[in-house]
């Protein structure tokens, strides 16, 4: 039998991201923050009301606001949303997959996003859009020669329209200086990339048209943590000439230890997860394990007092997750992001809502509670300083 050969991704053709067929335009998904939310059932409004307490009574002792999020809930618009949730201080940390950023990228450089993946997988082009994997592996390669993990690099590429590449020889100089400095392998994976794409030295000007519908680039406009979690061959990015495992994991690897960072700072606080199955449940149940690991060494208790919110469109088998887990018999049970939440401590809560819907009306309602109401002249523009401090309940 033949021994199996690693593909040759270097050979992988790519092509412009402007000759695709996209799916959907930024102005088309983009939700109205101002705009009065959608009607949805009388279980989850009384849900969210309960919802916007608990965050409010979280800032007031400064406890962690964690918002984890999938894919769709950019594809379907709630950027402008989130966006507003951060002028306003009511978010403390956000989290999201490889496919969120991914979205969020091409809606603020190219102002259109998502194909059609069965078309394209016949043809050989799905994912294989030279500027998406270019652009999201050299933002990765230059935050991480800072430190900056893949939320933060990303977030500055966008908002910073691109990033300052330096010369070989400094690079060269700093290896050889320092050779078992933390920062070692990102300046030698960046060498590479420069010796191997010949990307000049110097400003890199990527502009970025839409980069006021990017939550990546107002979260590092405003400072607040925002952490990815990718798969090594999930996404789109692993389509791509550029492809780098290395580069992912290593600022996936510092943006797990940050969501740990926000987890330590949860007693008390909210986690909402929205619309992401799979990647929330699983990177936060290890992260508590981590903080709780962590806080038991030390001779401290572990987290408590915290509140979830799972929200998704599956149905929710009627069952009341704040008591606990449902009997085997029960098809809740089978309900696994549900399930694995469950087990987390604090008090889980389940919505079956439209992801969108349900951020518009937790939107509104934190706007109530702040005494004030939504208005398009809210809306500062990205490039502009805020204009009123984070607000504080």
């Amino acid at each position: 039998m033949n021994p199996t050969v690693p593909l040759d991704l270097a050979k992988v053709r790519v092509f412009p991201l402007a000759q695709r067929k996209s799916m959907s335009t930024v102005e088309e998904v983009l939700v109205e923050p101002t705009n009065t939310p959608p009607p949805i059932s009388d279980f989850n409004a009384a849900l969210i009301d309960r919802c916007a307490n608990d965050i409010k009574a979280a800032l007031e002792r400064n406890a962690a606001v964690m918002f984890i999020y999938g894919a769709h809930l950019v594809k379907n618009g709630g950027q402008l949303l989130l966006g507003q949730m951060l002028d306003r201080g009511f978010l403390t940390h956000l989290a999201t997959n490889g496919a969120g950023t991914i979205h969020d990228w091409e809606f603020s450089w190219l102002g259109r996003s998502t194909e059609s993946v069965r078309d394209n997988v016949a043809t050989g082009s799905f994912g294989t859009w030279d500027e998406t994997g270019r652009y999201i592996h050299l933002s990765l390669l230059l935050g991480g020669i800072r430190g900056f993990g893949y939320g933060k690099s990303l977030g500055k590429f966008i908002y910073e329209d691109g990033g300052f590449i330096p010369t070989a020889a400094e690079l060269t100089k700093k290896i050889q200086d320092e050779p078992a400095h933390p920062l070692t392998s990102a300046r030698a994976d960046l060498l590479q990339a420069i010796l191997r794409f010949g990307l000049k030295p110097g400003p890199h000007i990527v502009t970025h048209p839409h980069r006021n519908s990017s939550v990546l680039a107002q979260a590092a406009r405003h400072d607040v943590a925002f952490t990815v979690h990718p798969g090594i061959g999930y996404d789109i990015i692993s389509n791509h000439p550029w492809f780098n495992g290395a580069v992912i994991g290593r600022a996936a690897g510092l943006d797990f230890a940050l969501f740990g960072g926000s987890v330590d700072k949860l007693d008390g606080g909210v986690v909402l997860s929205v619309g992401s199955a799979i990647m929330g449940p699983q990177v936060f149940e290890k992260s508590i394990s981590c903080v709780n690991n962590l806080r038991l060494q030390n001779g401290r208790p572990i987290v408590s007092g915290h509140n979830i919110y799972v929200v998704d469109l599956q149905d929710g088998g009627n069952w009341d997750w704040t008591k606990g887990e449902p009997p085997r018999d029960n098809p809740a049970y089978y309900l696994r992001f549900c399930k694995s939440f469950s087990r987390m401590g604090g008090a889980m809560h389940y919505a079956q809502c439209d992801n969108v819907a349900f951020l518009h009306h937790l939107f509104h309602k934190l706007e109530n509670l702040h005494g004030r109401t939504a208005a398009k002249a809210d809306i500062p523009d990205i490039g502009e300083p805020n204009p009123e401090p984070r607000y504080k309940w």
